[in-house]
């Protein structure tokens, strides 16, 4: 039977000579505990502990984690939360077993090379508190990550890579400097709970519709005006979106305009709906055509005909009651959905909760 021996430490200066003295039954040491010790440097002794599982350095004066870290392959969870480390360790690759990250409270800027490397157990990394301006693209290798939690940085971006690790449930970017979500979200179908308070987020985008597991999602704090089509079906039980500046019922009458389009998009809108109609000669032709190809794989559907169109669109809010089964903000009465539209004929077919958007 494996002893779980449990190691606290009140007293900095003879941390290190007790840890020593607890290595004669190191084999049988599950958890090490050294949280408040005021330690600057890592013990170099760990590597005595090969069945260590449990590491807790929490609220210490470490900058750097030392390379015998690496011996400790059967570790399970790693505390360094609240030190002072400047980046994300590459050490951290040696730890293959690792499932818990907790990362907290330091100066992290940056990931070091390959740190992602070895983390294929990882389930839970939480980066919150630092001064991340940017994710790398191998956070994709992360490939059992369930949540990752990263509030309190100054994230610009998120990588689409991000969005192809199928086991994430939880994410949490809270108070970054996010501007937009990638399209690529649609793909994290296991996603139950997204938090995006206090960003600069002007834009969902439609992917997100796509997330039938999704529960919880907080918006408050941004810059979003409309949503895209089909949210008002997404299965939330939670939704909050106070402090953005969401379209209010408030019509005011405008001067109706004729449609004047391009020749592109004249010829876009023609071959887009004979390829819907299926017409065989024009099917075998644009294979012939790649640039054409890309052109009209922008094309969009106007929500009122089903007819195809490029650039050319009416931009519409329709207003839509929240889910009964949501618990929402107290101010949210109606939800403003983005409509797109083909041309005025159809605009003057619309219902009567729909609304023209002017620029002024």
């Amino acid at each position: 039977m494996v002893t779980f021996s449990l190691f606290y430490f009140s007293s900095k200066p003879m941390a290190e000579r007790l840890l020593v003295r607890a290595l004669k039954g190191g084999k049988s040491t599950r958890i090490v505990t050294l949280n408040g010790k005021k330690i600057k440097k890592m013990p170099i002794t760990l590597e005595k502990l090969p069945g260590l599982k449990t590491l807790n350095l929490q609220n210490n004066l470490i900058p750097k984690v030392c390379s015998e870290i690496s011996t400790l392959t059967q570790l399970t969870v790693l505390n360094l939360g609240n030190n002072l480390l400047e980046e994300v360790p590459e050490e951290m690759k040696y730890l293959t077993s690792l499932k818990k990250l907790h990362l907290f409270g330091n100066r992290i800027c940056r990931f070091a090379s390959g740190a992602c490397d070895g983390l294929k157990n990882l389930i839970l990394l939480n980066l919150n508190n630092n001064q991340l301006t940017w994710i790398p693209e191998e956070i994709n290798r992360l490939k059992r990550l369930t949540y990752l939690s990263i509030n309190h940085n100054q994230l610009a971006s998120i990588p689409r890579e991000l969005c192809f690790l199928k086991n994430l449930s939880e994410l949490q970017f809270n108070y970054n400097q996010l501007i937009c979500i990638p399209e690529e979200i649609k793909y994290l179908k296991m996603l139950q709970k997204l938090l995006l308070v206090r960003n600069n987020i002007e834009v969902l985008p439609e992917g997100l519709c796509d997330l039938k597991n999704l529960r919880i999602l907080d918006i408050a704090g941004n810059t979003i005006q409309i949503f895209p089509p089909g949210f008002q079906d997404l299965k939330l039980r939670e939704f909050y979106c106070e402090g953005n500046p969401l379209f209010l019922k408030q019509p005011v009458t405008a001067v109706k305009l004729e449609d004047i389009w391009s020749l592109q998009e004249i010829t876009s809108r023609f071959i887009m709906n004979q390829l819907a109609e299926r017409n065989p000669s024009l099917m075998q032709a644009i294979e012939w055509y790649p640039q054409v190809r890309n052109i009209i794989s922008k094309g969009r559907k106007c929500a009122i005909c089903g007819n195809s169109f490029l650039s050319v669109w009416l931009e519409c809010v329709e207003f839509v009651s929240p889910s009964k089964n949501w618990k929402i903000s107290r101010n949210l009465h109606l939800v403003p959905l983005r409509i797109l539209i083909c041309s005025y004929k159809c605009f003057h077919q619309r219902g009567p909760n729909l609304f023209g958007i002017a620029q002024v």
